[in-house]
């Protein structure tokens, strides 16, 4: 059957979230537009990441909040949860919004097509699946992202042994998990299983969890864990998981066996690079396995871009959302650059934390003359009103200019303050402006005045000997 060839202004091979931003922008700046999509709409975050895992990640939460009900002179009794009937609630969530993303793309009058597209040439991609085409394109944006990485000594039969997509189909929670990896992807599926009553482990081959956050951000989630009935154990080296009649059986380095119904395995993603045609439009990669890109996001070779996973160390879906649109404007012949001075990096644990910008540790060995303002929660009227008086929020700040260069906060909706610093940090604001700002009271965001009191060294509800100061 001879294939039909169609001309497009630009292509954006992967529908994730940073290729459907990119071809509705490309979109909206007039463009003839052709995404191409192996799999389901919204990618990684939409259908095996961000959104599943929150939405049960919700339940929990909601859980927790029924437990505590008796500290607000609310009385329950016999509280129980159906886990499936969870499970059931967040696919039909993401059915919902993957299906408001297809009807976007279309009001958008973006051509879907669905397959696996490859290169041929820098302008040509050829489309193999459902549909199968040969199109042109002035401009091709490459969005296909990672997925999780089978590693030999952790062989996924996505029944005992899982990752984190085959972890979030589970029907039936298993009694006793093993989560291989302290990284975020493992501290959130712990706090998540915690909550249903699974009697969790994590192991960390480095010195702590949360290895990429600060010391005081990593120490304020260890201790949370801990204190919720979490074994974290770190330093440790895991050499095999085998399955057995009962369950799994992981072998550490030193010896020791740790038996349990399931492991899940949350270390290491593949970059899906390979099989795209990259060799044949001659796009470089890097000897991180990285596609090359330059601020605009454009490769080695003008007129093909490439975003989100496969091209930055930032592998957050917002990071990706963005360079798409910077990618997609620089296409489109705009002039746009990426910067990660305020990249906001959430963890949906319990208690939830949200960074931005340097940790002290980072500014200083930036050479500034940095200091750290940290207010505690528990002395905010509206944490103890709302029992939720665990966690902090702390500013870094340059002794000399009092410009903000990171802040970290650890707490209820943690998610939801650090989008405050993020815009601080961004527009090079100071601790003047964060203290000049009238911030509503009750609120949890007074953390952020406090510490900026704090690291001005003019605390307003602390004693002056409180200030944390470095």
């Amino acid at each position: 059957m001879e294939q039909k060839q169609h001309h497009y202004d630009i292509a954006v091979i992967g529908g994730g979230p940073g290729g459907y931003p990119a071809a509705i922008k490309a979109a909206q700046k007039g463009k003839a537009v052709a995404l191409i999509e192996a799999g389901e709409l919204g990618g990684t975050c939409l259908n095996r990441g961000c959104i599943p895992s929150k939405t049960l990640i919700a339940s929990a939460e909601a859980l927790n909040r029924v437990k505590q009900a008796s500290e607000f002179g609310i009385h329950l009794e016999n509280v129980s949860f159906d886990f499936t009937k969870m499970v059931d609630r967040k696919d039909k969530i993401v059915n919902k919004v993957r299906k408001s993303l297809e009807g976007l793309i279309a009001a958008n009058k973006i051509k879907l097509f669905r397959g696996y597209g490859k290169f041929v040439t820098p302008k040509r991609i050829k489309i193999t699946g459902e549909d199968n085409v040969e199109i042109s394109a002035d401009k091709t944006i490459v969005a296909t992202g990672s997925e999780p990485k089978n590693m030999p000594a952790f062989p996924f039969d996505y029944k005992k042994i899982h990752d984190s997509t085959s972890m979030l189909e589970i029907r039936k929670l298993p009694k006793k998990l093993v989560i291989v990896g302290g990284g975020i992807i493992g501290c959130e599926f712990a706090s998540l299983y915690l909550e249903f009553g699974v009697d969790v482990t994590i192991l960390e081959v480095l010195p702590r969890i949360l290895p990429m956050e600060c010391t005081s951000v990593s120490t304020a989630l260890t201790k949370a864990l801990k204190k919720r009935g979490v074994n974290i154990e770190t330093n440790v080296f895991v050499e095999v998981i085998e399955t057995t009649d009962k369950g799994v059986s992981v072998r550490l380095a030193e010896g020791k066996t740790i038996e349990a119904d399931m492991a899940l395995v949350a270390v290491g993603r593949k970059l899906n690079t390979a099989g795209i045609g990259l060799e044949n439009a001659g796009v470089l990669i890097n000897p991180e396995g990285l596609i090359d890109v330059n601020e605009r996001m454009e490769t080695n070779v003008p007129g093909i871009y490439a975003v989100g996973d496969i091209a930055s160390k930032w592998w957050l879906a917002h990071v990706a959302s963005h360079q798409g649109l910077v990618a997609a404007g620089n296409a489109c012949g705009e002039s746009m650059r990426m910067h990660y001075n305020a990249v906001p990096s959430v963890i949906f644990t319990n208690p939830e934390i949200g960074t931005v910008g340097y940790t002290l540790e980072e500014a200083i060995e930036k050479g500034y003359h940095a200091t750290i303002g940290t207010f505690p929660f528990q002395a905010l009227g509206k944490s103890q009103a709302t029992f939720q008086t665990e966690g902090f929020a702390q500013v870094v700040s340059d002794r000399d200019t009092g410009q903000i260069l990171g802040a970290q906060v650890v707490g209820h909706e943690a998610a939801t303050l650090v989008a405050e610093m993020g815009i601080v940090i961004s527009n090079e604001m100071t601790l003047e402006c964060v203290t000049n700002t009238i911030h509503a009271h009750p609120t949890i965001a007074e953390a952020w005045m406090e510490a900026a009191f704090l690291a001005s060294e003019k605390p307003l509800h602390m004693p002056p000997q409180k200030a944390i100061l470095n």
